[in-house]
């Protein structure tokens, strides 16, 4: 698929996904800019979380080929708005986080709602953490 840009709120499991598609340890550290690898771009939850910023997402989009919206189900408030993915001029899909410490299948759903809402087309279900619905995702992002 290309390269991947990660987009969510602060703690919802974006640089921990990074690892656990890439076989590294789970070793949690707070993204204070946005790191670049080689197939993934990893964005601070700050640029989600202040709308000054959204700009300097739509700029990094331009050297990605598909952006993820990222949500932790154990959130019950989404940060993105409705459409959020019409800023993109990538496909995008929406990436549910931590689906092992959602007790309620409500929680999962609610989260896809919200990812549906703000325009992602394809919704992954993980747990980066007990390595669920990673080798999924990994498969269709084309990540070896």
């Amino acid at each position: 698929m290309g390269k991947v840009m990660f987009v969510g709120r602060t703690g919802c499991g974006k640089t921990t996904l990074y690892q656990a598609l890439h076989n590294q340890a789970i070793d949690y550290k707070k993204t204070q800019a946005i790191d670049f690898f080689e197939d993934v771009i990893d964005t601070p939850g700050e640029y989600m979380e202040n709308v000054r910023y959204y700009r300097a997402l739509n700029v990094t989009a331009a050297d990605c080929d598909i952006i993820a919206l990222v949500h932790d189900c154990t959130n019950e408030i989404s940060i993105f708005p409705p459409e959020f993915s019409s800023m993109f001029s990538k496909p995008v899909i929406g990436i549910i986080t931590k689906i092992d410490l959602c007790d309620d299948e409500e929680s999962i759903k609610k989260a896809e709602r919200s990812l549906l809402d703000a325009g992602a087309k394809k919704i992954f279900k993980v747990s980066s953490v007990k390595n669920e619905g990673i080798e999924e995702l990994k498969k269709w992002l084309n990540i070896k």
